[in-house]
């Protein structure tokens, strides 16, 4: 199947939506591919923290080193991200397998000097934003359009189940694992990742000659401009982009429990409210009776409710009603599904990878200014709950923009999704 223009939207073909995705092999395994990874990744960042932690004793160095677990995302999103358009993408990911399963197994290796060991978790996470945007820009490919959002919520509630199940055994596993072995089974995920995908993946060949011989330059700058000039992807991307309000009741859950009384126990469960409420938000809206049509009218709405539920933080909420709001927020927080789906079919197909990094690396920026810039004005307030309650509001006015802009979007944009009856 040849991948297609952002006017693939409207003009794919009819699939039937009782179609068990699990039935298409392609899809089997990027699916499988994609969750045992999740598993040894939040593996290996426990195991990462409690092995500084064990040899350091620094809480500092130890959170230090659980951040570089995602930071460098953010430099590799924008730099590497445009491999998806340049090379094959099956061959990217695969790549970026082996080279990540190789640079995990030496971290692996019991007696590894810090430094090392940090400068090799640069590299491997330097990987992962060209296997991501290779991913995101295959799949339409593999699923056709009808079908493709039904298999991008299907691995969103896949990460965010990785998540919960990694909040409540990660440390457990690695306690009896090791942190070595516990790294060892990362970088062997790592390897079965690309198995499956070399086996059970077609070979597609690159779209574009042209995406393949621009210069580094040109393909960032080319992407922005295309952003830029299409008011459909701008306010796509500012709905994506308020992740970095609702992300800070994460950073500080430590603080606010220690505020609210609790235990690192209760860290845990605020931890994974949020994706918990994401799990049941993308199952509510993925039901086939709310039609593609209904969840792209909700995406404002529904990001503005997101932020909503943090407002309440002003008010001093115990622990248990603070992990129902986050229930709620993630609930709501599932429109990022669709706002992300609906990115991704709006971009030319050979642009797809390095769009894809953008707006990611945009997100992961965003949140890490959100959670920084919380923890900083904590400082100065002394307590958490009024923060993360001043944030919602002001996430709850840049969602009253992003909202208009996205209705007017659908209502003057070029070529726009047409209602459906």
């Amino acid at each position: 199947m040849n991948e297609r223009t952002g006017d693939e939207i409207t003009n794919g073909p009819k699939k039937s939506r009782s179609d068990n995705l699990f039935h298409l092999g392609e899809f089997r395994t990027l699916w499988t591919a994609y969750a045992q990874s999740i598993l040894g990744d939040q593996l290996a960042r426990v195991a990462l923290s409690l092995l500084v932690f064990e040899r350091t004793d620094s809480p500092g160095w130890t959170a230090a080193t659980y951040a570089l677990t995602t930071l460098p995302a953010l430099l590799s999103g924008v730099l590497l991200s445009g491999l998806a358009d340049r090379f094959p993408r099956r061959t990217v990911m695969i790549s970026c397998d082996l080279t990540r399963m190789v640079l995990v197994g030496l971290m692996a290796l019991p007696g590894m000097p810090l430094p090392l060991l940090a400068g090799l978790l640069v590299l491997a996470q330097l990987a992962e934003a060209p296997f991501g945007a290779a991913q995101g820009a295959l799949l339409p490919t593999v699923l056709g359009v009808e079908r493709y959002e039904r298999g991008q919520r299907i691995m969103q509630i896949t990460h965010q189940v990785g998540q919960l199940v990694g909040f409540a055994g990660g440390g457990l596993l690695a306690a009896w694992l090791g942190s070595n072995c516990s790294l060892a089974v990362n970088a062997a995920t790592f390897l079965l990742s690309a198995a499956l995908i070399r086996f059970g993946v077609k070979a597609r060949p690159v779209t574009s000659t042209e995406a393949r011989t621009a210069k580094l330059g040109a393909r960032v700058g080319g992407a922005a401009a295309l952003i830029w000039s299409d008011r459909r992807l701008r306010s796509l991307l500012a709905l994506g982009w308020l992740a970095g309000f609702v992300v800070l009741p994460e950073g500080l859950a430590a603080p606010f429990a220690d505020e609210a009384g609790g235990g690192a126990y209760t860290v845990g469960l605020l931890l994974a409210s949020h994706p918990a409420g994401m799990v049941l938000g993308a199952a509510l809206l993925g039901r086939s009776t709310v039609g593609d049509e209904n969840r792209r009218r909700w995406l404002g709405p529904l990001a503005v409710a997101a932020n909503v539920p943090l407002v309440a933080y002003l008010l001093g909420p115990g622990a248990e009603v603070a992990m129902l709001l986050l229930f709620v927020a993630g609930v709501c927080s599932a429109y990022q599904i669709t706002a992300g789906a609906t990115f991704v079919l709006l971009t030319p197909a050979d642009r797809r990878g390095q769009a894809l990094g953008l707006a990611r690396s945009g997100m992961i920026a965003m949140q890490g200014v959100g959670v920084a810039s919380g923890g900083a004005v904590t400082e100065l307030t002394g307590s958490s709950a009024t923060t993360i309650g001043a944030s919602g509001l002001l996430g709850v006015a840049c969602a009253v923009l992003a909202a208009t802009a996205w209705t007017r979007a659908r209502a003057t944009g070029p070529g726009m999704i047409p209602e459906k009856a």
